[in-house]
């Protein structure tokens, strides 16, 4: 990423000063937005911000990288007291993608739970075994990559784009 822009969100942490970032999606979007900057995080050879976005009310995670520009707003705020920011970026990588993702095992919650990455979803018991919810931009990859390692017999209950992946997948496989 650009280091500018970079020094520019890790000052605006260390200072607790909301900021205006301006974006650029991966589609080529581009839009502005207020965000409370938590932490920059660097996880999986990528440059992360971790905010708060005043525009979605919610948790978010930008791509350094994509972030165009970034100007003070002189706002300050007060990050989560306990905030793990590794724990909550791999967390929020999980979710809000294109694709939804819910994937059924019929193991306890606690056999699968090691096997489980945070980016994968968030696992839910549910009876006797426990439930992956979650989202991806790349069904293929999770199909091939995370669900075809997993020990455990699973179903996918959600998302036909998964559905349809593990199913090319799986006949891949067979012959």
């Amino acid at each position: 990423p650009d280091p500018r822009t970079t020094s520019a969100l890790v000052a605006a942490v260390a200072v607790r000063r909301r900021v205006l970032i301006t974006y650029r999606s991966e589609s080529g979007r581009e839009w502005q937005g207020e965000v409370e900057p938590w932490a920059v995080v660097v996880r999986h050879g990528r440059w992360y911000l971790l905010c708060h976005s005043r525009r979605a009310d919610a948790v978010r995670t930008y791509r350094v990288d994509r972030i165009r520009a970034v100007r003070p707003t002189g706002h300050g705020f007060e990050p989560p007291e306990d905030l793990d920011p590794v724990a909550v970026l791999e967390e929020n990588l999980g979710l809000g993608w294109e694709f939804a993702t819910r994937v059924v095992f019929n193991a306890p919650p606690g056999e699968v739970a090691p096997w489980i990455r945070p980016p994968m979803g968030r696992l839910e018991p549910s009876g006797d075994g426990c439930v992956l919810v979650g989202s991806t931009r790349n069904p293929d990859m999770y199909a091939q990559e995370w669900l075809a390692t997993l020990p455990f017999a699973f179903r996918v209950d959600g998302g036909e784009e998964l559905r349809a992946a593990v199913r090319a997948l799986a006949a891949r496989f067979t012959a």
